[in-house]
């Protein structure tokens, strides 16, 4: 992968999360969302509703499959009955590629319901890579890792978190998921400048682009999911786009879901600012996402 140019990731124009709660308005009416991310977690399982829900929003439009299991780092072994669960979606559904966070989930097998950043040291890099090589290995495809929103740090960090996202990008050979409303809740509970990070992501390694809301919870502001996206994210996003030329961006919204039309007219403001951004030419077509589109991890 050149991390200095394009993407290999394909540009399939401006989507939204799929949720239970939309399944009618997606299968019984036309849409201008050009694409849909499913929670990998959700249709794991080849029987019951969600997975022919799943299969018939493929038949309409490209899917990426997004995950919170993977705990990539951990020190627990990987899961390969989740890794060998995960493949098999794929092949069932061919997204467009596979993501899942930068953080860990679990220790000891004890599951935290959170996303909990990593210390930002070389060591860590070293362990994260190589454990995303072999989920690389095991899949057959390069996936994605997303930047999580951070409330505290560690005493052991010895690098910003951009450095520590792009060593571990390099190391492992993988993609990037730019969470866009995490950077700006980060540098907000932080302290340092969300363009400063956003400048020095490798824009090769950049699949795609979440777009979210969050609220504020003291001096805090919390990733919630449960917000239309922020003003301040809306401009980052033209920054990001001026950078990066045109990314496959999603609106997610997970909690307090709103009507589906709600999550249209963001989805029609992400489009706007797509086709109005210098630098950001969304002329393309928007790419089958049937295609094998990652290529396959080093070995």
């Amino acid at each position: 992968m050149n991390a200095g140019g394009p993407s290999e990731a394909p540009f399939l124009g401006v989507g939204v999360g799929l949720r239970p709660v939309h399944y009618g308005d997606v299968l019984g009416r036309r849409t201008r969302v050009d694409w849909f991310e499913a929670l990998s977690e959700n249709y794991l399982v080849p029987g019951g509703r969600p997975p022919r829900v799943l299969e018939a929003v493929r038949e309409m439009a490209p899917i990426a499959l997004h995950g919170v299991s993977l705990n990539v780092g951990s020190v627990d072994p990987l899961d390969v009955r989740y890794l060998d669960e995960l493949a098999a979606l794929a092949r069932r559904v061919e997204p467009a590629w596979i993501s899942d966070h930068l953080c860990w989930t679990a220790v000891d097998g004890v599951q935290l319901h959170d996303l909990v950043p990593l210390p930002r040291t070389e060591e860590v890099v070293r362990h994260v890579a190589a454990r995303v090589r072999r989920v690389q290995e095991h899949l057959g495809r390069r996936i994605a890792l997303e930047n999580a929103a951070s409330y505290f740090a560690y005493r052991e960090d010895a690098m910003s978190e951009w450095e520590f996202v792009a060593a571990v990008l390099e190391e492992a050979d993988c993609g990037l998921l730019l969470d866009l409303n995490n950077v700006f809740v980060s540098a907000h509970n932080h302290g340092f400048e969300a363009t400063r990070y956003l400048d020095a992501i490798p824009a090769g390694r950049v699949f795609q682009i979440h777009l979210a809301g969050h609220r504020r919870e003291g001096s805090l502001l919390v990733d919630t999911h449960d917000h239309p996206v922020s003003e301040a994210v809306w401009a980052l996003y033209t920054r990001a786009l001026r950078r990066l030329g045109p990314v496959s961006t999603l609106i997610e919204w997970d909690d307090a879901i709103p009507a589906f039309e709600v999550l249209e007219a963001e989805a029609a403001r992400a489009r706007a600012i797509l086709e109005s951004t210098p630098g950001a030419n969304c002329d393309e077509p928007v790419v089958d996402a049937a295609r094998d589109l990652a290529t396959s991890a080093r070995a």
